[in-house]
């Protein structure tokens, strides 16, 4: 989160976060003074962000709102030239599986980013390197007088660089069981092909990071950070 702070509070201008969903992170940045906007497709999602005034207290920008856009980042909603910033943390752009798909929402951003403005993007890595596994409990415990279980199933289509989660998820309460089931799949390009996505799209690649205290980027990294500038 103080990455992205520190980095919003660079620029003057609006920021648009894309895929902000229940505003973990849109609402951190709204408390220290960035005027943002945040854009998803999912409704429930954005029911859960409390809209309004931000408390007033130690925020630099008290008129600051959290403003959220239901809508697509492959048909951004917005002016042209809108935004100094646009943001995309952790891995929103890998729920993006098909290359149609990413290529649209580049340009969409291309169209509603100011020339010079900044477009960071946060990636998972290595995704397609990630061991298979079958039903692997990943969380157990109690909250608010039910016992949770998180299991797991990881499988993975190397040729196209995707990875699909299959979680269960199972709530357990007074004797009765209520199951819950959802997947999630990731897409994985390789930084040198991401450039290149972002080079089509009228980007200049000005730094690639390895972690969120700015170290330089290499192929162990644990973390994907890419800063493109919208040219001139």
């Amino acid at each position: 989160m103080p990455f992205w702070r520190r980095l919003a509070l660079t620029v003057r201008g609006p920021v648009l976060e894309l895929g902000c969903g229940t505003g973990r992170v849109s609402k951190p940045l709204v408390k220290a003074g960035v005027d943002l906007v945040g854009i998803d497709r999912s409704a429930e999602m954005l029911r859960r962000i409390p809209l309004g005034r931000v408390p007033l207290r130690r925020i630099p920008n008290p008129e600051c709102r959290i403003a959220v856009v239901r809508g697509d980042i492959r048909s951004l909603p917005f002016a042209d030239r809108t935004f100094a910033m646009v943001i995309a943390p952790y891995g929103v752009l890998q729920s993006l599986v098909r290359e149609a798909d990413l290529a649209a929402t580049l340009d969409s951003v291309g169209r509603v980013i100011d020339r010079g403005g900044t477009f960071g993007i946060d990636l998972v890595p290595d995704v397609p390197k990630w061991r298979e596994y079958e039903n692997r409990v990943q969380l157990r415990g109690r909250a608010g007088g039910r016992h949770l279980t998180l299991i797991e199933s990881v499988r993975q289509d190397r040729r196209r660089r995707l990875t699909t989660f299959a979680q269960r998820y199972l709530e357990r309460r007074k004797g009765a069981t209520t199951e819950h089931r959802f997947e999630l799949t990731f897409r994985t390009l390789t930084v040198p092909q991401m450039t290149a996505r972002l080079e089509r799209a009228g980007f200049v690649v000005e730094r690639i990071l390895g972690d969120y205290r700015g170290q330089p980027w290499d192929a162990g990294a644990d973390v994907w950070i890419i800063l493109a500038t919208r040219r001139r």
